[in-house]
């Protein structure tokens, strides 16, 4: 018996399978409204399955972080949704990602997204989950003393170098970073277009006070001053001891900041937000 194909039946199809509207209702035309059918022949065709997903935002997921003596690698893995990113199949993912980076000491994200063992195992994933998969970044660094620190939350990681110090220190120093999020490990470092740009928005609120120039410089390059102290990593009081800064904190056991990775997952995409009616009316429109 055929069933007339509804967008109520093609949305059903669409939330069981993950798949895209186009492809369920050319599955549901093809088996004649009949869900099940529809089903069986898309399983079939899972390799379609994982290629089609791949123009969806993934702006969710989970960061991995790991690091030895003297080498920390971290990397985001991103998926569709923030369930999708709990489930222990993504989890086990993103550590097969993490070790394949820390094992090879790969530094291209090309080539790591090339490893053919890690390909077959997202398209697996894509298709047992039903959301697109992708390996977004990943950095590595190399220092006297590594140490680094995954957020319980799994959103957000941080990997640390020190010269001296023990790699327990740079665990701390990674937690700082994780909940400051300092741009810069030293004020030095800071990009001059940043401070420019910081430099023309102080600019124009100092002018709207009225007060003469050379006030207006003074103004301005206290309120520079505060914001390179306030943006660099070893000026920041520590979270732990609001009482020393981490600059004093490391130089308790002669120790420096050589560097540091933080990644936040989803940091810099645009997710777009469609509304599902008004997709499936655009669909049907589309459709005559």
């Amino acid at each position: 018996m055929t069933r007339l194909v509804t967008p109520l039946l093609v949305k059903d199809l669409r939330e069981r399978t993950g798949l895209g509207m186009m492809e369920c209702k050319r599955a549901l035309v093809t088996c004649s409204g009949d869900i099940d059918e529809a089903i069986a022949m898309l399983r079939k065709s899972s390799g379609l399955k994982a290629a089609k997903k791949s123009t969806r935002t993934a702006a969710d997921g989970s960061i991995g972080v790991a690091s030895s003596d003297d080498y920390g690698v971290i990397v985001e893995v991103n998926s569709e949704t923030d369930f999708a990113a709990r489930d222990d199949n993504f989890q086990g993912f993103v550590k097969d990602v993490l070790e394949a980076a820390f094992d090879t000491q790969e530094t291209e994200l090309v080539a790591l997204r090339a490893n053919n063992r890690l390909e077959e195992k997202r398209n697996a994933l894509i298709q047992k989950i039903g959301e697109n998969i992708l390996l977004r970044r990943f950095k590595s660094l190399k220092a006297p003393v590594v140490g680094s620190y995954l957020h319980s939350n799994r959103r957000i990681g941080v990997v640390v170098g020190l010269t001296g110090g023990s790699s327990e220190l740079a665990r701390q120093v990674a937690m700082h970073v994780a909940a400051v999020n300092p741009a810069v490990v030293r004020s030095e470092d800071m990009l001059e277009s940043v401070l420019a740009a910081e430099k023309e928005i102080y600019l124009a609120q100092a002018r709207d006070s009225g007060k003469p120039e050379e006030i207006i410089q003074k103004m301005v390059a206290g309120r520079v001053a505060k914001f390179l102290k306030e943006s660099s990593l070893i000026d920041q009081p520590f979270v732990k001891d609001p009482d020393k800064t981490i600059g004093q904190l490391v130089a308790e056991a002669n120790a420096d900041v050589t560097t540091f990775i933080r990644f936040e997952v989803g940091e810099g995409i645009i997710k777009e937000e469609v509304d599902f009616a008004t997709e499936v009316a655009a669909q049907i429109e589309k459709i005559g």
